[in-house]
């Protein structure tokens, strides 16, 4: 019988320097889409996935992620006896039972591939998925729920993917496609931030990950590769090349790229808009800003 996937990675070593210099005392992945921080859109979603356990490789200067996710009594007390229960069960959300949450230092900043190999003890010989906190995606049903559900059926290694555009591509991971199948893909492998000229497809690898064991003892194999890093796509496309099975998975959703201040303010303004009580006032001063903008011009 096929072991779940119970435990996920989240790599939250980096410095967002994208994001100085609100970042030189705030960790990226606390700053907020409306009034969630970018660490709950992953820990929901992995929680909606069947995930259990949460590792989180991190750096100095993650104290603030780390306080996050602890319990606030003082507060919550507070809340209590203003009968401010909504209040109330949205902070539980944001706390973790002791022993839930693990946290394992990446000491030197060598890639995704190496954020992900630091938690190798903690997943032995468990299947396990990664969710990188940048990307939050929009879906009626989590992204991560439709891969593990995938999974079920394929095993192997599985990447979420969504098409970009050809001047874009060479940012991302692309996918070396054996077999379209529709939503789920076979592929032979992925090349990581290629030349146009050199793309083997236009399908790239967005952060959601299930992974199989065997790619943590490739990534312990592996030197610095595009970047000058080690990339973690470079380790699952060995897996490919062995003979294993790697599949990707058209994700249906709308992902927003976080790490970056323009998807950042795209997915605010998204996020907003799916507010029953923020979705007038904002559509107003939206409308009203872009009327504005066109008569000026």
């Amino acid at each position: 019988m096929r072991k779940k996937v119970t435990k996920a990675i989240f790599p939250v070593a980096g410095m967002g320097t994208r994001f100085l210099p609100a970042t030189k005392s705030i960790p990226k992945e606390i700053l907020s889409l409306v009034d969630r921080p970018l660490i709950q859109y992953a820990i929901d979603e992995a929680r909606e996935a069947g995930i259990t356990e949460f590792i989180f490789v991190t750096s100095r200067g993650k104290g603030a992620l780390e306080d996050y996710f602890d319990a606030a009594p003082q507060l919550e007390q507070t809340l209590r006896k203003k009968n401010k229960h909504d209040l109330l069960e949205e902070l539980k959300r944001s706390t973790m039972d002791s022993g839930e949450i693990v946290y394992v230092r990446q000491r030197e900043a060598l890639g995704l591939g190496h954020a992900v190999w630091c938690a190798r003890r903690l997943i032995a010989n468990e299947p396990f998925a990664v969710i990188l906190p940048d990307d939050v995606i929009a879906a009626e049903k989590p992204c991560l729920k439709q891969m593990v559900e995938a999974y079920e059926n394929t095993g192997g290694c599985m990447v979420a993917a969504m098409e970009v555009p050809p001047h874009k591509a060479s940012a991302y991971g692309l996918l070396d496609v054996k077999e379209d199948m529709g939503s789920l893909l076979k592929i032979n492998g992925m090349v990581e931030k290629p030349d146009a000229k050199d793309a083997p497809s236009n399908l790239a690898v967005i952060g959601r990950y299930i992974l199989t064991p065997k790619v943590l003892n490739n990534l312990g194999k592996l030197k610095k590769g595009a970047g000058g890093e080690i990339q973690l796509t470079d380790a699952i496309a060995m897996e490919a090349k062995s003979g294993n099975d790697v599949y990707g998975l058209r994700f249906d959703g709308q992902r927003y790229d976080c790490g970056s201040k323009s998807g950042f303010l795209q997915a605010t303004i998204a996020f907003a808009l799916s507010r029953p009580e923020l979705h007038d006032e904002l559509m107003d001063f939206l409308a009203e800003t872009v009327g504005s903008r066109r008569a000026a011009q």
